[in-house]
């Protein structure tokens, strides 16, 4: 079976059908649910502060969701507009606290300076390591992105990006980069002796001094 990114960009692959398709889907709902709370356990926030929070490729907002039950308001960014449109109507019926806007990741996040507290991605940075479109490159696609979120991340801040990494050499891709323009981290995997089960979870954290 073909993996989405291998088939056409997410705005193109996401439409009005597939966006409701994968919202409606109780299953990949309750697994993006399960890998939205891990991923704010391993950012580390401080207990009982609400914080500013990003998260990128929010899709129809289940994972942001998760963040304001957390008590945080939270910012999705996301390439689908159809995806967009389910998450705002979302949101109002369930009086979440946030914003969205189409934002394609691998142009930069467009956000100013150390604005957020902490970020999340849950099933979409992979979607950078592959060409999808003639003019792309997912080597500057992914410098681009990795060196917009530093950026926008508060000194000491953590970012947590879930991915489906379809190979090693595609894992080593995004460690590279997210290192390469300051980043500190690296891969956290859960259950990894299962092929069904197994997660893996790029932590980064933006060091608290400048780079020289």
């Amino acid at each position: 079976m073909s993996r989405p990114e291998n088939t056409a960009s997410a705005d193109t692959y996401y439409n009005r059908k597939e966006a409701k398709k994968y919202t409606e889907s109780g299953r990949l709902m309750a697994i993006q649910r399960s890998m939205t709370k891990r991923a704010i356990e391993l950012l580390q926030l401080p207990k009982g502060k609400s914080l500013y929070l990003l998260d990128v490729g929010c899709g129809s907002a289940i994972s942001s969701e998760q963040v304001g039950k957390k008590g945080h308001v939270w910012v999705g960014f996301d390439l689908s507009r159809s995806m967009l449109l389910l998450a705002k109507h979302r949101s109002r019926k369930r009086n979440s606290v946030g914003d969205m806007g189409e934002v394609d990741m691998g142009d930069g996040i467009p956000c100013r300076s150390g604005i957020f507290d902490g970020a999340i991605s849950i099933s979409a940075v992979q979607w950078l390591c592959v060409k999808q479109k003639k003019e792309h490159n997912p080597s500057k696609r992914l410098r681009r992105f990795f060196r917009s979120l530093r950026k926008c991340l508060v000194f000491g801040a953590r970012a947590v990006l879930q991915v489906y990494p379809e190979d090693v050499p595609q894992m080593e891709m995004l460690v590279f980069h997210a290192k390469d323009v300051g980043f500190e981290g690296g891969i956290v995997v859960d259950y990894p002796r299962s092929l069904k089960a197994k997660k893996f979870y790029l932590c980064l954290w933006k060091p608290q001094t400048r780079r020289r």
